[in-house]
């Protein structure tokens, strides 16, 4: 597990996003979107990332976590470890800005830092039990509005169409059977 997290890898942030969609090309003729349903879809997405970031705001403010640290958080939520300078890429931040928001988060209780066993001059960070904990809270809180905002009768066409360009994309990329 630990030797895992030691190795010096680049991380690309989609394998970390999105693990199954962005390994698969999409890019061939048969799988691309037609305009109405690249429409709706980018509508149903913009609609449910507004609703979902108004909701969050009050409970990150409660817990003294920026979007940014909680975004950070939810890629160590996913990893083992990250180095501070994969951190710093993948944030597109400096490394100073990165060390900043570590520090926060290390600060708050939710990350920890260890110097790499290969070379102690590479510092890693890892989530605590208390980030994932966070992280997990606020997944369960998408999870319930996105299931409340599907059930809506106001948005029920926009999500019906939604719901079919997932599945049958999915399909097409063998994401589902």
């Amino acid at each position: 597990m630990l030797a895992k997290c030691q190795q010096n890898r680049n991380i690309d942030i989609s394998e970390i996003l999105t693990p199954h969609l962005m390994k698969r090309s999409i890019h061939t003729k048969n799988n691309a979107l037609t305009d109405d349903e690249a429409r709706h879809l980018a509508d149903f997405v913009m609609f449910s990332q507004r609703n979902f970031i108004l909701r969050l705001s009050p409970e990150l403010t409660q817990d003294r976590v920026s979007y940014p640290q909680f975004f950070l958080l939810t890629y160590l939520d996913e990893e083992e470890c990250l180095s501070m300078s994969s951190i710093a890429r993948m944030m597109g931040h400096s490394t100073a800005a990165a060390t900043g928001m570590v520090d926060k988060l290390q600060e708050l209780g939710h990350l920890k830092r260890f110097t790499a066993a290969a070379d102690r001059r590479k510092i890693m960070v890892r989530i605590t039990p208390q980030g994932k904990e966070l992280v997990a809270r606020m997944r369960g809180n998408i999870a319930r509005d996105l299931a409340n905002m599907m059930a809506q009768e106001d948005r029920a066409e926009e999500i019906h169409q939604a719901r079919s360009v997932i599945k049958r994309r999915s399909k097409q990329q063998g994401i589902l059977d």
